[in-house]
């Protein structure tokens, strides 16, 4: 079938027989990551401008101050869908997949476009290992650890990353998040955000074995994955104080209390704090530190434009990003009501009696009844009864 994305038109595989002609049954399209696609386009836009601004503070002098594209590693293309609209916005393409029809597909797919790129049937680790792009994209079935450490190998500036295992990362099938993450994760209230900084933690780790630090500039979990964009600083001592910003998260299952703890080491409580209950769980190490940089997505907002199929959706996410505070967990409000066996009033007005009550808060974009905020469970609770005691009045 033939399927318009932003500014492209490609042939893809019609997803309701599972196959497609003169592709293979190996090559797969998801029209269900469109929203991903239309945030990388965003993204790549607004991180063109980022590096023409960086560079522009280079000496002319320089080598690295010479104006030149910026070239694009679609690590694992299938249909070439995604390196398409990346050509398309103006980056030197390659399309890699080791799937040879595929990589004939994804061709196929710049010509269609009369975009210019390459497609190179490749294995992906073998690739990263052997160049290095300014922007790697890795977006593969399921968790993508098998290619981490290559994919840093092969990053020059940004490396966007996809996982798409929900379920190890936030906790879900703890033994299998064990060994693809290397951390202790925890299914919690906020599993969602887990799972991202579960990912961005991992990542980190393994940068920092080749004197690489990461800065997460934007990131998000969306419906079946978790999604973040890397930029890589190539410096010991930068990758040195990245990994500051890993820790452990120590959290009730009972009175839904949580604290954070930065630092390689656990000092998890014996019993909970608040309410003294022995089940209280530590995960970690994970990235506590923040997960996008508000003045980026901000940038990155601008550059979402009507052609995109999910531009609505990406801009309402976008502006929750932007204001989302950077702390390490979130909550949900219906479940802490629940909890505390009293109605839930609209989101705004809770956080609005938080913010009178002279704490910060704001919506999360892990769900729509999630929230961020700097007090605690016995805080968020008596700022919020007389709201609620008001409403049953």
């Amino acid at each position: 079938m033939r399927v318009s994305e932003g500014d492209v038109t490609v042939e893809a595989p019609d997803p309701r027989d599972g196959s497609s002609e003169g592709a293979g049954e190996a090559v797969f399209f998801n029209p269900e990551m469109e929203l991903n696609r239309d945030l990388t386009v965003a993204v790549l836009r607004a991180f063109e401008d980022r590096t023409d601004a960086g560079a522009a503070n280079v000496s002319r002098d320089e080598p690295d101050s010479e104006e030149r594209t910026l070239s694009y590693l679609d690590a694992m293309t299938a249909t070439g869908v995604r390196a398409a609209r990346a050509a398309e916005v103006g980056y030197d393409v390659t399309a890699a997949d080791v799937d040879p029809d595929a990589v004939e597909l994804a061709r196929e797919n710049l010509a269609l476009n009369d975009l210019p790129g390459t497609a190179v049937q490749s294995d992906a680790n073998v690739l990263m290992h052997q160049e290095r792009f300014d922007v790697v994209d890795l977006d593969p079935f399921g968790t993508p650890m098998p290619f981490a450490d290559a994919a840093v190998a092969g990053t020059r500036k940004l490396l966007c990353v996809t996982a798409t295992d929900t379920a190890p990362l936030c906790g879900a099938h703890f033994d299998s998040g064990v060994r693809k993450y290397d951390t202790v994760p925890r299914n919690t209230d906020f599993h969602r955000e887990m799972g991202l900084r579960v990912l961005i933690g991992a990542m980190s780790r393994i940068a920092a074995r080749r004197d690489v630090a990461v800065e997460p500039i934007c990131s998000h979990a969306t419906r079946h994955y978790a999604r973040t964009y890397l930029e890589l600083t190539h410096k010991a001592t930068a990758a040195d104080k990245a990994l500051q910003w890993l820790g452990f998260v120590y959290h009730c299952e009972d009175c839904l209390y949580r604290e954070h703890e930065f630092g390689r080491i656990a000092h998890p409580p014996e019993n909970c704090p608040n309410c003294g209950s022995s089940r209280c769980s530590a995960a970690g190490p994970i990235w506590l530190g923040q997960v996008s940089d508000s003045e980026f997505v901000g940038d990155v907002a601008a550059e979402v434009t009507p052609n995109m199929g999910e531009w609505q959706r990406v801009s309402r996410l976008l502006d929750t990003l932007g204001e989302e505070l950077d702390t390490p967990t979130h909550y949900d409000q219906h479940r802490l009501c629940k909890q505390w066996g009293a109605p839930a009033n609209k989101l705004e007005t809770f956080l609005e009696d938080l913010r009178d009550a002279g704490y910060e808060a704001s919506p999360a974009h892990y769900g729509g009844t999630c929230f961020k905020t700097d007090a605690s469970v016995d805080e968020i609770r008596a700022a919020a009864e007389p709201a609620a005691a008001s409403d049953r009045e």
